[in-house]
């Protein structure tokens, strides 16, 4: 086992893993930006590293600063959490080639799981189901460009191989605006992923956001951990999330979660990860997989008493899976509600000083976040601030003490979405379960 490892992230985050290093005896090293000296992973790690400025790509995306930090602390390895560099291929491998452990997916998986097209190819194979699309890369020629989207039937929508988070992608619904379209993305995928590369799938209207958490090891063991619902979204930005998914059947978990753990050992996959799907009329979709640690794990976390932090860690050090996929069983019901730092109304970031903070308690809660009485919430990175977790024998018991955890919570000093919440949480249609990813822009008036 390692002995000491960076944590090469901020906020809750970042203090998630330092809990879980404490708990396995492993010691830790903190690197921070200089506005983040007073985050409280850094006042209670083993040792901090200031590794540059407030911008972040003087500091948390600076790769030699990052493996610097684990040189001069002499640690072992380096967990980067989620955001930032957790999905960077080039710093996996460096941090390899550093004679370092990244604890986290081999470069060469990132990379293909980072390029759609590759992605969804690697996903047919393993015989993971995907959505109708171009199966590849679209070329030059304007007549087979629109032979296929024909096939596919409209509306379609166009999206950058190397696309993310909602970004590089348009929706098409006419013919007459095919190939417009279709240049447009490839001009904006260019200037913002360096890849120009474009692929075109069906539009699903309105489906719903499932996604199947695994865990897969470097002895060929993998196995699939249930599934999260997030369709509570805003411009593709998840704002709460649930496991298990509501409606959904034992016989789909079991279908659609043996496919993802297959698809694990296919690819020599490594550590935690998440297969994305889009699902719509009983039907599961791939859209993409996420080869790093989501921010909704904790959910899964609570219906399976699982650690996956520790999991992540033990997996990088060699060891195998602690746990069989006969030992997995989902009980209760879990929601997540991500807390940011802005204005309820138009969501507007809301950095300063927070005067007083007050955590909800009370059983089933759990609150994770940095923030305390007296922190100053930084302009420079994003608004999360906290999750706030809720878990109960069924999903109407989770929901009930969600309210009353949202009732309790105070963050004074700035403004968060804390309202948003509330307001869900006495929503009809989100109450009854099952909603679409369009619901909450449609809800809001976006």
């Amino acid at each position: 086992m390692f002995d000491k490892i960076v944590i090469a992230n901020r906020g809750e985050i970042a203090l998630r893993v330092l809990r879980a290093c404490r708990e396995m005896g492993i010691k830790t090293v903190a690197i921070h930006s200089d506005v983040d000296a007073n985050l409280k992973h850094v006042l209670l790690a083993d040792e901090s590293v200031c590794i540059g400025p407030a911008a972040s790509t003087a500091s948390y995306l600076n790769i030699p600063a990052v493996i610097s930090a684990c040189e001069v602390t002499d640690a072992q390895a380096i967990h980067p959490g989620y955001g930032f560099l957790s999905e960077n291929a080039d710093f996996a491998e460096q941090v390899e080639k550093s004679g370092f452990a990244c604890i986290g997916p081999k470069a060469e998986t990132i990379r293909i799981m980072g390029d759609k097209v590759a992605a969804i190819e690697a996903m047919k194979k393993a015989g993971v189901p995907t959505v109708p699309g171009s199966d590849g890369p679209l070329g030059e020629d304007d007549e087979t460009n629109l032979r296929i989207a024909r096939d596919i039937g409209y509306p379609v929508i166009i999206k950058a191989a190397g696309g993310g988070g909602g970004r590089g992608m348009r929706v098409v619904h006419t013919e007459a605006n095919l190939l417009s379209s279709i240049s447009l993305t490839k001009g904006e995928a260019g200037a913002a992923f360096n890849n120009d590369m474009v692929y075109m799938e069906k539009f699903l209207e309105n489906p719903r956001h499932i996604e199947i958490q695994v865990l897969s090891d470097t002895h060929g063991n993998a196995i699939y951990l249930g599934e999260r619902d997030c369709s509570m979204q805003r411009r593709h930005q998840k704002v709460m999330e649930e496991a298990p998914a509501p409606g959904l059947t034992e016989e789909q978990r079991k279908f659609i979660g043996e496919r993802c753990a297959q698809a694990c050992v296919d690819i020599g996959y490594r550590g935690a990860g998440t297969f994305e799907f889009l699902y719509e009329n009983g039907e599961f979709y791939f859209i993409e997989m996420n080869t790093r640690l989501q921010v909704e794990h904790c959910v899964t976390e609570m219906i399976t008493g699982v650690d996956l932090v520790k999991e992540q860690i033990l997996i990088a050090a060699g060891h195998p899976l602690s746990y069989k996929q006969e030992d997995i069983v989902l009980r209760g019901h879990a929601l997540e509600c991500r807390i940011n730092a802005e204005d309820p109304k138009n969501f507007m970031p809301s950095p300063g000083t927070i005067e007083t903070y007050h955590p909800p308690g009370g059983l089933g809660i759990r609150m994770d976040s940095h923030i305390y009485s007296g922190y100053k919430v930084p302009p420079n990175y994003d608004s999360m601030i906290g999750k706030l977790i809720a878990y109960g024998p069924d999903r109407d018991s989770a929901i009930a003490r969600m309210r009353t955890a949202l009732s309790e919570i105070i963050v004074d000093g700035i403004k968060t979405n804390v309202p948003l919440h509330q307001d869900l949480c006495r929503d009809s249609a989100f109450i009854a379960g099952g909603t679409n990813i369009h619901y909450l822009e449609k809800k809001l008036g976006m």
